[in-house]
């Protein structure tokens, strides 16, 4: 049986809590074991974090032990699958820039605060994550991110909606969800999940979310498949 690492903690606003049981929940369905952690301590095993098909982060604000950002740098490029929602992953360690390279995006603002109605519009294209999805509407946090341009945008929303200092620029359309590779892992965000109650409140959120790590629960399984090795992707290249 597939097995997930779901690590919760940091800014209790966040509910890691509970979205870590609807993720959890989520998995389980999908026959997918998953084992969820109120600590950082479960990252501090390279070869236990080896096992599992799939992390989960739900940790928001926090400092990481640079050997266990390292682990799971690590354990996503040989395959593990990597996959966050909201500031659980993508505003977890602001002063990790690893974290931030491998996660493919990192929040600086959310201009006007909880509570903005706004659209997201959803990107029509190869990937199974969004087929059969259509544009819907969201009330929560909108989430402006620095992104890796190498990321492959599943979902946008129009900028800006609320008067401040950016509005001075173009309007732009800010990646939702995406998907990116960290060596031979899959790796899966998306900037909805202010609040548990959103994946309830746009049910599509929550399609996304699930479709979204079980997509980076199989990368490990294919590279297995097609007996794909990280070594092409590092040549002799010196990270640490």
């Amino acid at each position: 049986m597939s097995k997930a690492l779901i690590f919760q903690g940091g800014w209790d606003g966040h509910e890691p809590k509970l979205t870590s049981a609807r993720f959890a929940a989520m998995l389980e369905k999908n026959s997918i074991a998953a084992e969820v952690y109120d600590n950082q301590e479960c990252l501090a095993d390279l070869d236990k974090l080896l096992e599992y098909d799939l992390i989960v982060a739900c940790w928001t604000m926090g400092t990481i032990d640079g050997q266990y950002s390292r682990n799971v740098a690590q354990a996503v490029g040989r395959g593990v699958g990597l996959a966050g929602c909201h500031g659980g992953m993508c505003d977890a360690f602001r002063q990790d820039t690893e974290w931030q390279f491998m996660t493919g995006g990192q929040w600086v603002s959310h201009p006007g605060g909880d509570g903005i109605e706004y659209t997201v519009n959803i990107c029509h294209g190869s990937s199974p994550i969004t087929e059969g999805l259509e544009d819907f509407p969201v009330k929560s946090e909108h989430y402006y991110l620095h992104i890796d341009p190498s990321i492959e945008v599943l979902a946008t929303t129009r900028f800006p909606l609320i008067s401040y200092y950016h509005a001075s620029n173009k309007p732009v359309d800010m990646p939702v969800a995406w998907t990116k590779y960290w060596g031979l892992g899959r790796v899966f965000y998306t900037s909805l999940g202010h609040h548990d109650d959103v994946f309830d409140n746009s049910p599509n959120a929550a399609i996304l979310m699930e479709r979204g790590m079980l997509w980076a629960a199989g990368g490990k399984a294919h590279a297995e498949k097609h007996g794909l090795t990280v070594d092409k992707y590092l040549n002799n290249a010196k990270m640490y």
